[in-house]
């Protein structure tokens, strides 16, 4: 079996300290009060105190109502563990629900938290739960960061079963990608577990407690990268197996059986996506013990990056659409307007429909009805047969209007070339973007591939979100100032509010809505394609498929779409 490191499984199984237990990892709720722990008896207290002297620290004698630097007033202790408590707090001067990480000044681990949380604050990079603020003063540091009150710990969602194979995959690419950003900034996580991956409301997963959680604790490793991609492996089993990947239970799970050794997650449970579970085999056997796989371990969040870029694209579950109930006529329709109501257990005849036209009568007007409409063909035809050889005749005149050769043949159109798209962003006017890794599915020459966004609930506006405000989009540049006579872009389903602007000639990067001035067709509801064609080419580098709302993702409340690929040609 491959070694274990002890910061990414939380067990220290190779320096013969005691093994931590889940409930001690609950510790450091960054934005979710739902694992609430105040045991301050815990093994990892207890393995912490021993090791660098912390214990020895009390913590502040602080309570509820106790305010920080006159503005962030505590409300509910989270956390009271090894010399530090973390609590959810108000920023009254903001007027919003924060967490915050309190420890004495004197405190072994003060100097390296305060270090960690401003790194972290530098990164600014929103897959992360943001520091807000990290201060020393009256004999106290603390650490203000985000709260989250509509996101929900990866622990709490594997609590209800395993992930679905999309969801999965989402959560792994998301995180990888994240702590790919986060190592080449210099900064590692090393307490990376399913308390500290969340899922917003709106589908997005975040991170919390980025070096800082390390810190509190006194972790560390000579190999931090390895490290962190280990922790996603974790993260990536638990999330197809229900199953923590070792022989202790943690995190509400229960691990491996013992004297099995580490097993590939589609060996654990029926069902598990062959490639998501080599894809965690990678990840998690760093020294090459892959069982009877044959790919190479993946030691860095780099190179877990590549291999989920290399492995067949899933897509999310296609909306299940649940049937109309059957049809039920009214009393009306069924011609009892009118009528007494019968009486009870008294069965009312049902009336025989009338015959058809079978008298005298009935025969010649069928016979008149058929002779009008064979008179009515016949002009109609005489007059469409005039129409046309008049209009033939003006066709051969205009024909002489049209430029000509040396020959007096007609010119024919030159016809429309493909325009390569150099590269393409997504609009993010408030500087947040949604599915940046996912942009280049838009112009990859495949249908089959497509930027999609997270799903969101309640509004079709994306989610009502003021990051959202002005829609999301592509913004296509084709590396130089051409001429664009057409654009086809394929939809990822019916039912975008979308349009399409140019920026003008002389643009340089743009990324507000207002930098696109040319618009190329009229905000509205687009079906699984939209086809422009120019009567007139314009010129321009930068190209925008804005989108304002989504379409419905298998229910009235939830809305999720994308863009499949896109087109240019001029």
């Amino acid at each position: 079996m491959a070694e274990r490191s002890t910061a990414a499984v939380d067990v220290a199984d190779n320096s013969g300290e005691q093994s931590l237990t889940a409930e001690a990892d609950q510790s450091t709720a960054d934005g979710v009060a739902k694992n609430r722990e105040r045991d301050t008896d815990s093994d990892e207290a207890q393995e912490n105190t021993g090791t660098d002297g912390s214990g020895k620290t009390s913590p502040p004698e602080l309570h509820s109502g106790h305010k920080l630097a006159r503005r962030y007033r505590l409300e509910e202790c989270v956390t009271r563990l090894d010399g530090f408590s973390s609590w959810r707090a108000v920023d009254e001067k903001l007027r919003r629900a924060v967490g915050v990480h309190i420890l004495p000044a004197d405190h072994s681990r003060a100097r390296s938290v305060l270090a960690a949380a401003r790194s972290s604050a530098l990164l600014g990079d929103p897959r992360f739960v943001q520091v807000l603020d990290a201060v020393e003063e009256n004999d106290v540091v603390y650490v203000v960061h985000e709260w989250l009150p509509d996101a929900t710990e990866l622990t709490t969602l594997l609590a209800a079963g395993p992930l679905e194979v999309y969801d999965a995959y989402q959560m792994v690419s998301q995180v990888t990608a994240a702590m790919a950003a986060a190592h080449r900034e210099g900064l590692a996580h090393l307490r990376l577990n399913p308390n500290a991956v969340l899922r917003t409301s709106t589908g997005q997963w975040r991170i919390r407690g980025l070096a800082v959680n390390a810190a509190l604790r006194g972790v560390s490793s000579d190999t931090p990268q390895r490290t962190d991609t280990e922790s996603i492996g974790a993260l990536l089993y638990a999330a197809l197996t229900q199953r923590w990947p070792y022989e202790s239970d943690a995190y509400g799970l229960s691990g491996l059986p013992k004297d099995v050794g580490l097993i590939p997650p589609d060996q654990v449970r029926a069902g598990v996506h062959r490639g998501l579970s080599e894809l965690a085999m990678r990840a998690l056997a760093n020294d090459g013990a892959t069982a009877s796989r044959h790919e190479s371990p993946c030691t860095t969040p780099e190179e877990l990056v590549k291999a989920i870029g290399e492995m067949p694209r899933i897509r999310p579950p296609e909306p299940a659409f649940t049937s109309p109930p059957e049809y039920q006529p009214t009393s009306y329709q069924q011609g009892s307007y009118g009528r007494p109501a019968p009486h009870p257990g008294i069965s009312q005849p049902v009336p025989t429909p009338p015959p058809p036209l079978q008298s005298r009568t009935g025969k010649v007007l069928k016979w008149a009805v058929s002779a009008l409409l064979i008179a009515a063909l016949g002009l109609g035809s005489w007059q469409l047969a005039d129409a046309l050889m008049d209009q033939g005749g003006k066709t051969d005149d205009s024909n002489q209007t049209q430029t000509t050769d040396g020959d007096g043949d007609r010119k024919p159109a030159a016809p429309l070339r493909r325009i390569p798209i150099e590269s393409v962003r997504e609009f993010a006017p408030s500087g947040s973007g949604i599915q940046e890794d996912e942009v280049q599915l838009a112009i990859d020459g495949r249908a089959d591939t497509a930027w999609i966004t997270p799903q969101y609930k309640g509004y079709a506006n994306f989610g009502n979100l003021p990051q959202r405000r002005e829609g999301s989009g592509l913004i296509l540049d084709l590396g130089s100032v051409k001429d664009v006579s057409r654009l086809d872009v394929s939809m990822y389903r019916s039912g975008h509010t979308t349009e399409v602007l140019a920026a003008d000639a002389d643009a340089s990067f743009p990324s507000s809505l207002s930098d696109f001035s040319q618009r190329l067709t009229k905000l509205s509801v687009a079906g699984s394609s939209l086809q422009v064609e120019l009567k007139k080419p314009i010129r321009t580098r930068y190209l925008l498929v804005h989108v304002t709302e989504l379409p419905q993702d298998g229910s009235a409340s939830l809305f999720r779409g994308g863009i499949a690929e896109v087109e240019v040609r001029g």
